[in-house]
């Protein structure tokens, strides 16, 4: 079943097009990633569809309902939760605190200490460090943190941009696992933007490419990764 749908989206910041008749579809419990080079509109793609700019044209389903033009709070409500990047942890609070925000964003709080609980089955150091200050955590610990956090919230659909961002190659592998079994064990369906796209052909699943603000390549990963399809998408090759 489709569960979103991005359908000729455009996206301008003033005389800028940052995303230009873009559209996706994802299926509940797939994995789809997105790739291209700085400035291609990824990060641009994920804020359009969390509410945080709106589009100046085509529109965006969530579930079969339009959540184009919603406010992000109310997007939220709906099923979608977004982990952005550089993390964002507030340093001056606890974990727990840190985690207990990302409840304001659900209709059903009486769930939360469920939830808290879960998430702490999935992450022990969290757990372990309940009342520690955000801020002394490591790079991939906050990361964990985050990742929580939109779980707290209760999504069906969570994006993630840049996961892999400033963190060490075995980092990447443990937040990679975790991502991958939360997708098997509860049906999460993920969103995932990597510059990069060597992570989607490790993982496997579907990726598509972004570049100038338009969808350039779109199949499976370890597919697109043969020959010099995906190499040339990526810089452009073949243009003109």
């Amino acid at each position: 079943m489709t569960l979103l749908e991005v359908k000729d989206v455009t996206v301008r910041y003033g005389q800028l097009t940052a995303l230009r008749k873009a559209s996706i579809g994802l299926d509940e419990g797939e994995t789809l990633f997105v790739t291209g080079p700085n400035g291609a509109g990824k990060s641009t793609l994920l804020k359009a569809i969390a509410g945080v700019v709106s589009p100046r044209e085509g529109e965006i389903r969530l579930d079969g309902r339009r959540i184009s033009g919603r406010a992000p709070e109310e997007i939220a409500r709906m099923g979608f939760s977004m982990v952005p990047e550089g993390r964002e942890v507030f340093g001056g609070l606890t974990i727990e605190e840190n985690l207990r925000l990302g409840v304001g964003m659900r209709a059903d709080k009486d769930q939360a200490e469920r939830d808290l609980e879960q998430v702490y089955a999935v992450f022990p150091m969290l757990r372990e460090r309940r009342d520690r200050h955000a801020g002394v955590l490591s790079g991939g610990q906050q990361q964990m943190l985050v990742i929580g956090r939109a779980l707290m919230a209760g999504p069906r659909l969570m994006a993630i941009d840049e996961p892999s961002l400033g963190l060490a190659p075995k980092v990447i592998d443990d937040v990679y696992a975790i991502l991958l079994r939360l997708r098997d064990k509860s049906g999460l369906t993920l969103l995932i933007v990597e510059q990069s796209a060597t992570r989607a052909m490790l993982t496997g699943g579907r990726m598509i490419l972004m570049r100038s603000g338009e969808v350039a390549l779109a199949g499976d990963a370890r597919e697109l990764a043969r020959g010099d399809t995906l190499r040339a998408a990526y810089f452009g090759y073949g243009d003109h």
